[in-house]
């Protein structure tokens, strides 16, 4: 005899069998479509790294040709311009090994050479330049901060022409110095670089003062004066040399900031870079030589 219930399990068995080949026909399609998918982004991530190392290594071949340009056209660009000329090299603050280089290649081929490099105490020990200076207007340098800035004048001339108060104070001014103090003939220019010292209170008044000073005296010393720094000097000193009058350099450890430097060493005038605070533009103008 036919029984309703066996034939309502036997339907509900091929009904769930159904759903079961469905579901299982469908996993599988889905497998094959992530994996086709995934074959086919991993195919054009491989494409694109390709053609991303390829870009990389044209870019480096052109990076490497332009310095072998640079390196051989910076002579041309320089040369014998600065002969015969004395640089000093000062440093407010902490020297650095980098500018110090930087400098020094960007003065080789000009015929010049640094004939100073000082680094002076940032703030300055008043009490015992005070002590070395001896009898006279600077014996109360620590008890009269009105004496600090016109000190810092009197050092910034002599710093370019030479004395006998730079060569008295040179030990505690200096922390340390290599050259004449009294050269001959006197600097023709100097190249400053500032990395003044976290200082607050009194320290940094007399750190503000003697600095004032110290540019004011570079400055009315007639030969061109020139703070530098590098792109990535952070925070820039462009501003404090520019509000002391001094030609600036912001990109000295490029080309085009070594050949600025040396142009305004030869007496151009002015702010060169790339920076915002660039304001003569990248370059001093260069009058053509010959007809």
């Amino acid at each position: 005899m036919f029984d309703f219930r066996y034939h309502a399990l036997s339907l509900a068995a091929v009904l769930i069998a159904l759903a079961v080949g469905l579901l299982l026909g469908v996993a599988i399609g889905d497998a094959n479509l992530v994996s086709n998918a995934e074959t086919h982004v991993v195919g054009g991530l491989r494409s694109s790294l390709s053609r991303s190392r390829d870009q990389a290594a044209g870019l480096q071949g052109q990076l490497a040709f332009r310095e072998h340009f640079e390196s051989a056209a910076y002579p041309q660009l320089v040369g014998g311009r600065l002969a015969g000329r004395r640089i000093g090299l000062i440093f407010l603050g902490a020297p650095s090994d980098q500018l110090n280089a930087l400098v020094r290649s960007a003065l080789e081929s000009t015929g010049g050479q640094v004939a100073l490099v000082g680094v002076v105490r940032d703030p300055p020990d008043l009490a015992a330049v005070a002590a070395a200076a001896g009898a006279g207007r600077y014996a109360g340098l620590a008890s009269n901060p009105a004496l600090v800035r016109p000190f810092g004048v009197r050092v910034g001339v002599q710093l370019v022409h030479g004395g006998q108060l730079l060569t008295k104070v040179a030990t505690p001014l200096l922390s340390t110095y290599n050259g004449a103090l009294e050269p001959k003939g006197g600097l023709s220019g100097v190249v400053v670089v500032r990395a003044p010292s976290a200082v607050s209170g009194l320290a940094q008044s007399v750190q503000t003062s003697f600095e004032d000073g110290l540019a004011a005296g570079l400055v009315g010393s007639g030969t061109p004066i020139v703070g530098v720094e590098t792109s990535a000097s952070s925070p820039s000193e462009i501003p404090w040399y520019t509000q002391q009058n001094l030609s600036s350099v912001d990109d000295l450890e490029d080309i085009a900031g070594r050949t600025a430097l040396v142009e305004a060493l030869a007496g151009a005038h002015g702010s060169f870079g790339r920076k915002a605070t660039a304001t003569s533009g990248l370059l001093p103008h260069v009058a053509p030589v010959g007809p």
